[in-house]
């Protein structure tokens, strides 16, 4: 047997995000933000027609479920200011309602013991900013960095760990892409404005924030995977580098390096899908870099060369470059279709390590979705074993990393209670408590439980 002792001051706990957690989606002075919209113009795009105006009801329990989170030994939990709640019409007047509420969050947060990491921007864009042109829009970038600067002006005196966005490359391939999420183009030149206007607004958050000196930090939260070539000939391992480029460095080499990778510039103007960049934007780019790294990670992506060229009169995209590959024998979640790689996050805290200048970084998200978990039900409560290896076998390839020299400072799960999931709703339950959909009542899964020993033990 073999101890985990974490570093001091190690940072447990868990993530989720205000569209996903709150509900009061009418309520409380709150606008519309494109989910709202979205949901009520195309309800059967989303699992079972659940829309996100009712959640988890953090918005009614907050005080209950912080207790809750210190009942599983938080320190930490991070979460998100809806900006169509604070500022309903985008820019302009403040909503006195919202701050209340998110004063009453943040100080319930510090009064148990748990400190408040606060996330400005999680996919939730106020309708009155996207008629604007949402992130095709520069209008809408500044628009953000006033929202931001309203944030730290208002609670940047506790909260002491901010961050620009979570994921903002979904935005990019899941809004711009895919046809995932709203606003469904299906537009490469699009996206690349909307990859470099993301980037800009970081830029733009950092470049706020630092200008009203408070004590505190920001940085922003990424979902990075290793990006494992299927063999190593040439072809393949060439179309794993172009893929990681768009999927990682896009956004990576930017807020942690201030420029963009020069290799992704090649490729975007061989391809003609180079976004409008001016001096200007490269110059706050490279002046307000992030000063910590959030890194979500779930599973590990695997790219081969392409077998068959796509058809001459589809839509350009990346994945015009490179393949997916499923490797042989993986290990799978087949609730989610998600490879589930262990040692991913090993090679993910070395690459940052070895390739990022060691940039203090925590591992803001890592969960595991499983249907219908109320099958696990035992004595009233969910035994979700496999829920505890997953978390387990991640953080004994953590320790081992941070062993070897990684700047890793923590570790948040997705999530602190099933959360309302964008188009899957509840079909996926990640959290240590589970919720009942139609009584709202949380109860503690066994992963909760063992959680709190490991928080308190800091390892296990």
């Amino acid at each position: 047997m073999k101890n985990y002792q974490f570093p001091e001051n190690f940072w447990w706990g868990s993530a989720s995000s205000a569209t996903q957690t709150e509900g009061a989606a009418h309520q409380g002075g709150k606008a519309e933000n494109t989910w709202d919209y979205w949901f009520s113009k195309e309800p059967y795009r989303f699992y079972d027609e659940i829309g996100p105006e009712i959640a988890s009801s953090f918005y009614d329990n907050y005080a209950d479920d912080i207790k809750l989170m210190k009942a599983i030994g938080h320190n930490s939990y991070r979460t998100s200011i809806a900006w169509a709640r604070l500022i309903p019409d985008g820019v302009g007047a403040v909503n006195p309602e919202a701050v209340e509420f998110y004063n009453g969050i943040i100080n319930e947060m510090i009064k148990n013991g748990i400190e408040p990491f606060i996330n400005l921007f999680h996919f939730d864009l106020p309708l009155a900013e996207f008629t604007k042109g949402g992130w095709e829009s520069r209008e809408v970038v500044e628009d953000y960095a006033l929202f931001a600067k309203t944030c730290f002006e208002l609670f940047g005196d506790r909260v002491k760990y901010w961050f620009s966005h979570n994921e903002p490359i979904i935005n990019v391939v899941c809004g711009y892409l895919d046809d995932y999420h709203f606003p469904n183009v299906v537009d490469c030149n699009r996206a690349m404005t909307v990859m470099h206007n993301l980037n800009v607004s970081t830029a733009r958050a950092v470049e706020e924030y630092r200008a009203l000196r408070l004590d505190g930090q920001i940085g922003v939260i990424l979902n990075l995977s290793p990006h494992y070539p299927r063999s190593q000939n040439p072809a393949d391992v060439r179309a794993a580098k172009i893929a990681e480029l768009f999927h990682s460095h896009s956004f990576l080499k930017p807020a942690v390096k201030g420029e963009y990778p020069a290799e992704l510039l090649e490729l975007l103007r061989e391809y003609n899908i180079l976004p409008e960049m001016t001096a200007n934007d490269l110059a706050i780019i490279r002046d307000n870099t992030v000063d910590l790294l959030g890194v979500n990670y779930y599973m590990p992506y695997r790219f081969k060369a392409k077998e068959y060229l796509p058809h001459p009169d589809s839509p350009f995209k990346p994945g015009h470059l490179y393949d997916h590959y499923e490797m042989p024998g993986r290990l799978m979640n087949p609730y989610r279709g998600w490879e589930i790689h262990y040692q991913g996050i090993y090679d993910l805290s070395i690459f940052i390590r070895d390739h990022y200048g060691n940039i203090p970084f925590f591992i803001s998200e890592n969960g595991m979705g499983v249907e219908n978990e109320a099958r696990f039900l035992k004595d009233g409560m969910i035994e979700d074993d496999y829920r505890i290896e997953f978390v387990s076998r991640h953080l004994k390839y953590l320790h081992q990393a941070i062993q070897e020299g990684c700047n890793c400072k923590g570790y948040h799960m997705w999530t602190f209670i099933d959360c309302w999931s964008w188009c899957n709703a509840y079909k996926n339950r990640y959290g240590f408590y589970s919720l009942d959909l139609k009584t709202q009542q949380r109860s503690v899964k066994k992963s909760g439980l063992w959680y709190k020993t490991v928080a308190e033990n800091n390892g296990f």
